[in-house]
């Protein structure tokens, strides 16, 4: 076992690195290599799904959709906006104005919550996208993106 001397706490630097990690258990990794799909975090992953389904839909109406924002937070605001009713929100429209363009909203947690698999994830994702796509553009829900409503 190896015991390093007490010493006076000095204003500086040490004047040398220290040659061994905390409590000499070698060094660190991640417990998950990158090349396993359990690496990539759960907001990651639903991260990469809402871009894909955005883009998706964004290459079905490229000019209408040109500048949309699609964002994603964790959980609906605790005072939801006087319109909507006080249901627990999956997503959210911004109307455009002056100082932003177009925004929608989805929230993770209550998406993430409703879903036992990857695959239902993924439908309500693509659904709940579509939905606020198609209020902002009035248009069906299964017009903005017909493959989420087949199942």
């Amino acid at each position: 076992m190896d015991v390093e001397p007490l010493r006076a706490a000095s204003p500086g630097p040490r004047p040398e690195p220290r040659r061994r990690d905390r409590r000499g258990r070698g060094r660190r990794f991640d417990l998950i290599p990158p090349h396993l799909p359990g690496y990539r975090t759960r907001r990651e992953r639903f991260d990469d799904l809402v871009t894909d389904a955005g883009a998706a839909l964004a290459e079905r109406f490229p000019r209408r959709l040109a500048h949309l924002q699609v964002l994603v937070e964790e959980v609906p605001p605790a005072d939801p906006a006087p319109w909507e009713d006080a249901s627990v929100l999956l997503g959210r429209v911004i109307p455009p104005s002056r100082e932003h363009p177009a925004r929608v909203i989805l929230y993770r947690r209550p998406l993430q919550t409703r879903c036992a698999s990857e695959q239902d994830l993924e439908t309500l994702v693509r659904q709940v996208l579509s939905e606020q796509i198609g209020s902002l553009l009035n248009i069906a829900p299964e017009d903005v993106d017909p493959g989420a409503w087949d199942e």
